[in-house]
């Protein structure tokens, strides 16, 4: 499969129903540490504060076009440690994109961001365990699985276990 080229831009206020939709969205609370709804308002302030560097915010969110201009996901650096040289890495993919590419397309990228804009050292995720998709994508971009960690993610109904897979440059 050919990869499709993507963008990374800046979140722009144009970008709030969109982040509100992710940001609202259950089934991704599945598979993240947040588990509360984001209001417009909230949102909104995010968007208009957010400074865009990372080691004034110790995150930056970018949105990830496609060459079209379509808005196909959004990818985090989060967790920032600027002492070790490292962040957290969250993708999304919006439905509609994918198994179409752009995954393996923003991890590259993303990647190549921390890795000669950033200087980071390394690049890390949790995975939920059982998300073989997610698995699949981060390992064929040089991810290592380091551990799994028990009991990690809470949907409500059960705990899940998540693998920390690494990316050291």
């Amino acid at each position: 499969m050919i990869t499709p080229e993507i963008r990374l831009r800046a979140i722009e206020p144009e970008d709030l129903d969109l982040l509100y939709q992710i940001e609202n969205d259950i089934e991704l609370w599945k598979v993240g540490i947040s588990n509360v709804p984001y209001s417009r308002y909230t949102l909104h302030n995010y968007i208009a504060t957010a400074s865009n560097d990372i080691y004034v915010d110790r995150q930056v969110r970018m949105m990830v076009e496609n060459l079209s201009g379509e808005t196909v996901g959004i990818v985090d650096l989060v967790n920032f440690d600027p002492n070790n040289c490292r962040a957290e890495v969250g993708l999304i993919i919006l439905n509609a994109f994918r198994r179409q590419g752009y995954g393996t397309s923003v991890l590259t990228s993303i990647a190549d961001y921390a890795l000669h804009t950033l200087h980071l050292h390394q690049l890390f995720a949790f995975v939920d365990a059982s998300n073989e998709a997610s698995l699949r994508l981060f390992r064929k971009q040089g991810y290592l699985s380091s551990s799994t960690i028990s009991d990690w993610l809470y949907d409500g109904r059960e705990y899940r276990d998540v693998v920390l897979m690494q990316l050291v440059f």
